[in-house]
């Protein structure tokens, strides 16, 4: 997240963005701070998450990777059907449109909700520094199975 949040503002370095109170200052540490901090957008849906995974209710939880999404998305969402119990619906994964530029472009971040047409895993390259990106590795917990607790289903 911190790594697409960058991405961002530096391909949109010219728009001072609402996610940063419109602040045209500042350093990929200093935002990547702020945003992974306890009260900032990543960093407190974070704490969230955590705390609803290890919670009581986890079984009421079906957590949903990214990576899994963009590589085998018929998977996730027959795991989702599953899930709420409703029967399997077929989707068209080569065509996924959803278009709200005029909000982005209001908020100073343009291509925030931009989608690519077709759900597909694309890798890329990190553009945070080596520090910073290595403070964050470890926090996906769900990806090491000796930290997912019984009852919570990641797919």
């Amino acid at each position: 997240m911190i790594d697409s949040i960058e991405r961002l503002v530096q391909r949109n370095v010219f728009s001072p963005s609402s996610m940063f109170n419109y602040s045209p200052g500042g350093t990929v540490y200093t935002r990547a701070n702020d945003v992974a901090a306890q009260d900032g957008m990543v960093g407190g849906p974070y704490d969230a998450l955590k705390q609803a995974c290890y919670g009581a209710q986890r079984d009421r939880l079906l957590l949903v990777q990214y990576e899994t999404l963009t590589a085998d998305p018929a998977k996730v969402m027959a795991a989702i059907s599953e899930f709420i119990g409703e029967p399997a619906f077929e989707h068209d994964f080569g065509h996924v449109d959803y278009d709200v530029t005029e909000f982005d472009n209001r908020a100073g971040t343009p291509g925030l909700h931009t989608v690519r047409g077709e759900v597909k895993a694309q890798p890329r390259e990190t553009v945070l520094p080596p520090d910073l990106f290595n403070r964050f590795v470890h926090d996906a917990f769900w990806r090491d199975p000796s930290k997912v607790p019984d009852g919570l289903r990641v797919v």
